[in-house]
């Protein structure tokens, strides 16, 4: 779990995205705004350090539409990127740091189910007015929940007056 090795590296099916080319070019357009527009939170949940994310899974950087960070994508061959698409059936999170907790494993697991199924079933000027609260505030998953609260990142549960004090 604590490891600086080896990272989680996730495989999607590219025809799960998608039951054509122009589906699963819109639906891994989606999915590659979704992790910029949400890149800091994360980082944050793939537990990496800043170093290693340049090392071995970099950002393509924000781009002002979908279509754009995809054609940005497309001209990079390197494998290296938070979400690779050098692979001819799959694309692949990198980003991911290694570990043997499963409750991390099957968290990070679902993250990536969600990120697909979000990028798939919702369209951008969606995706981009979604706010990180809007995002996990969908999750049911009790695995990703406690991850999500472990890492910080469940900001949806209310407060009462005394817990604020």
């Amino acid at each position: 779990h604590q490891t600086e090795t080896c990272g989680l590296h996730i495989h999607v099916d590219r025809e799960s995205l998608g039951s054509t080319l122009d589906e699963q070019d819109t639906t891994i357009a989606k999915i590659l705004y979704f992790v910029e527009l949400h890149w800091n939170e994360i980082v944050k949940f793939t537990r990496r350090t800043q170093s290693k994310i340049n090392q071995w899974a970099a950002r393509y950087g924000y781009e002002s539409d979908a279509k754009k960070l995809l054609d940005k994508a497309k001209g990079s061959y390197c494998r290296y990127t938070a979400v690779n698409l050098c692979n001819s059936k799959t694309i692949e999170f990198r980003i991911f740091r290694g570990t043997l907790k499963y409750n991390t494993f099957i968290a990070t697991l679902q993250f990536v189910n969600r990120i697909c199924e979000f990028a798939r079933y919702t369209d951008e000027n969606q995706i981009t007015s979604t706010s990180w609260a809007d995002f996990v505030e969908q999750i049911t998953e009790p695995e990703l929940i406690q991850y999500l609260k472990e890492r910080k990142l469940y900001i949806n549960e209310t407060t009462t007056e005394s817990e604020e004090i």
